[in-house]
């Protein structure tokens, strides 16, 4: 099929390389000047399949209001008012339940999982470099109430096979010899060795040149205004340089995916949930991390890429406002300051934000939407690094008509519809507004 890709993010790039490898004539549109320029520019450059949890938790709720009157708050909600926000959060309220994060949980890690055994192959198959580093992740507990509240994912790792390790302060240390001096300040850990770590920006950068290598065309600069359809199918898609026509079209677009397909009557619920980060030279090789920490108590990842610490984290609620706030950096510096303390030079720290597309379940919604040639690979929230190759290489095989190499049946949009999520109504074969 001649197949058009909107996004040149990593999740567009990857879908456009598992589309050509699957034999189809690819072309991706991004209004970048480049890929990989927004969202997956910066990330915290974890590759977490382990940790792969949705945000809606139970206790979560009472712990956001917690968080309003902390100095370092993981979660901040803007008060402007927003209906699509609201909705959202109302959702995502709902999926606060232990049966619902089980289920939830379940298949992130499914996706997560096989997505980092998709990678492993690519890297192997291409030589692909990135900063890449495979020594796991290690969950730092600051409290006993943390080391107690970690059985309920412990739980989900070892019924999915997921390896992992219950570590002690000492043990954390033996792990993360930079965390030496904050060895008083850490109660316990949960180490994820088969985690991996990499520089998303980097990986993006070289997969799309991989991926003309194969024959995929990448049109940057070019904005995306709208699809067309016709008789129950996408027959174009409306650019600033023009109609672009294709037998099936893909959505890769993050957080703005909703906007493009809600003329057509979808109710896609994705939602931009800013993230920051600060990225810092090391300067004290023996006081930096190795692999990846997350501070549990702040919700950051300290992640060493190369000769970078990567600081990410944080949850900031705030529509699709891109502004940079000294007081989230603040945050980020305290969190790698208070556990690798003089490791990295933060006068030269380079700030930056993205929006990450989340659902309010935290599962993607990756797979065929209502349209017949319309393919969703959005919602990936903070997992987009983690889950790229996966859900690339589902959607290839979905749109190839072949079967996809794990369950995929509860990753597409029509696990809105089974919900009993309404507000779609069939209409001349194209969904319409209700």
């Amino acid at each position: 099929m001649k197949v058009v890709v909107l996004g040149a993010g990593v999740i567009g790039v990857t879908s456009a390389w598992y589309l050509a490898k699957a034999g189809h004539e690819v072309t991706v549109i991004d209004r970048q000047a480049a890929p990989a320029l927004e969202t997956s520019f910066a990330n915290a450059g974890e590759i977490s399949p382990g940790y792969a949890s949705p945000w809606a938790a139970p206790g979560i709720p009472l712990k956001a209001i917690k968080w309003m009157f902390q100095e370092h708050a993981p979660l901040i909600i803007q008060p402007r008012p927003d209906w699509a926000k609201i909705s959202w959060m109302a959702r995502m309220l709902m999926n606060c339940t232990a049966s619902a994060y089980a289920v939830n949980k379940s298949r992130m890690v499914r996706l997560a999982e096989y997505s980092r055994d998709c990678l492993v192959e690519l890297r192997e198959e291409t030589g692909i470099s990135y900063d890449e580093r495979t020594q796991g992740t290690l969950q730092l507990f600051r409290t006993e109430k943390q080391v107690a509240a970690a059985e309920k994912d412990i739980a989900v790792l070892k019924a999915d096979g997921v390896p992992f390790e219950v570590l002690d302060a000492a043990q954390c240390v033996a792990a993360e010899p930079g965390l030496a001096a904050a060895r008083g300040k850490i109660a316990g850990g949960l180490r994820l060795p088969g985690d991996e770590t990499g520089d998303c920006f980097k990986f993006t950068q070289s997969l799309s040149q991989l991926a003309e290598g194969l024959g995929v065309t990448f049109r940057y600069g070019v904005g995306i205004d709208g699809l067309e359809a016709e008789a129950g199918r996408i027959v174009a898609v409306r650019t600033s340089e023009g109609r672009v026509t294709a037998d099936a079209f893909v959505v890769a677009l993050g957080s703005y995916s909703p906007q493009l397909v809600a003329p057509l009557g979808m109710r896609l619920p994705v939602y931009p949930v800013k993230g920051y980060s600060i990225t810092v030279p090391i300067v004290d090789e023996g006081r930096a991390p190795v692999s990846t920490v997350m501070d549990e108590t702040h919700k950051i990842a300290i992640t060493r890429l190369g000769d970078r610490i990567r600081v990410g984290g944080m949850a900031e609620i705030a529509g699709f406002d891109l502004s940079l706030k000294a007081k989230r950096q603040a945050t980020l510096t305290h969190s790698v300051e208070d556990l690798f303390g003089g490791a990295g030079d933060q006068t030269k720290a380079a700030f930056w934000c993205g929006l990450r597309p989340m659902t309010p379940d935290g599962t993607p919604v990756v797979g065929r939407s209502p349209i017949g040639n319309l393919f969703l690979n959005t919602g990936h929230g903070t997992l987009g690094w983690t889950m790229a190759a996966g859900s690339g290489r589902v959607l290839a095989d979905l749109m190839s008509g072949k079967r996809a190499e794990i369950e995929a049946a509860d990753l597409g949009y029509a696990r809105y519809l089974r919900e009993g999520r309404k507000g779609m109504q069939a209409g001349a074969g194209v969904p319409v507004p209700a």
